[in-house]
């Protein structure tokens, strides 16, 4: 073989291994900058002040067990499924809710039990946050101590609407230490340990079952000579819809 088929030869093999050389450096620069921006992803977070929070007075919750109130033998059971993201949610839980503890919970004719949807338009229309997933598991932790509702009302009156934001790790602490009784470290070593994660996830089924299709949405369910009759309140509906409802239900019951 001529010395210049030599040369050419290996001309071409230093163009491949130079080619090859800067696709591995490409693929090391590009591995590192994911990395990087992985993990500033996951720091700066952390290092953000967290937002002030609002100590309120939660009200009262007359017979509150865990996530329900009201009298257990109740004629009439509603279930709320919520977001404690969702701005429709806080609305009810500012105007309509006070009225029906005073109106029906109150005098034993509903038994009221709140359920988490955990950030329906997150899961349904796409979204990495699960914040509203976490509110819902701290309010759970908070009802080991029976002060689920004292946690519900907190977290209400500190969202900062669907950003992300109202409800990191830290600021769900944050405002649990504003619960007045609320054992902290139990509360914490509850939350860290991801315990009611399955609880939050068993709601979102039982809504979906039960034909929810955004939040808030309110199942009413009561027996009529021995039937179970259910009925779907769908939105933020202002007291005199469910009043309408539950006055039905009740003079169908022969309760009235």
């Amino acid at each position: 073989m001529s010395i210049e088929k030599k040369s050419k030869r290996q001309e071409r093999r230093e163009k491949i291994k130079k080619r090859e050389s800067r696709s591995r450096l490409y693929m090391i620069v590009g591995i590192t900058i994911v990395a990087i921006v992985a993990v500033a992803l996951f720091i700066i977070p952390t290092l953000r002040p967290v937002a002030e929070v609002v100590s309120i007075d939660p009200g009262t919750h007359p017979n509150a067990n865990d996530n329900s109130m009201g009298d257990s033998n109740a004629p009439i059971k509603i279930e709320e499924f919520s977001d404690f993201q969702c701005p429709f949610c806080e609305r009810f839980h500012k105007d309509t809710e006070p009225l029906l503890r005073q109106y029906y919970i109150d005098t034993g004719k509903v038994l009221f039990t709140y359920r988490s949807m955990g950030n329906w338009v997150s899961r349904n229309v796409g979204g990495a946050s699960t914040e509203s997933q976490d509110a819902a598991a701290a309010a759970y932790c908070a009802g080991e101590q029976n002060k689920f509702w004292e946690m519900h009302a907190m977290l209400f009156a500190n969202v900062k609407g669907e950003d992300a934001g109202s409800f990191t790790d830290k600021r769900i602490k944050a405002i649990a230490e504003k619960v007045d009784g609320l054992d902290t470290a139990k509360f914490n070593s509850c939350y860290d340990n991801g315990t009611y994660k399955d609880r939050v996830q068993q709601d979102f089924n039982d809504g979906t079952t039960a034909g929810v299709n955004g939040t808030p949405a309110f199942l009413m369910t009561y027996t009529v000579n021995g039937q179970t009759k259910t009925k779907l309140i769908e939105g933020a509906q202002p007291f005199s819809v469910f009043q309408q409802d539950i006055e039905a239900a009740l003079n169908e019951m022969g309760a009235n």
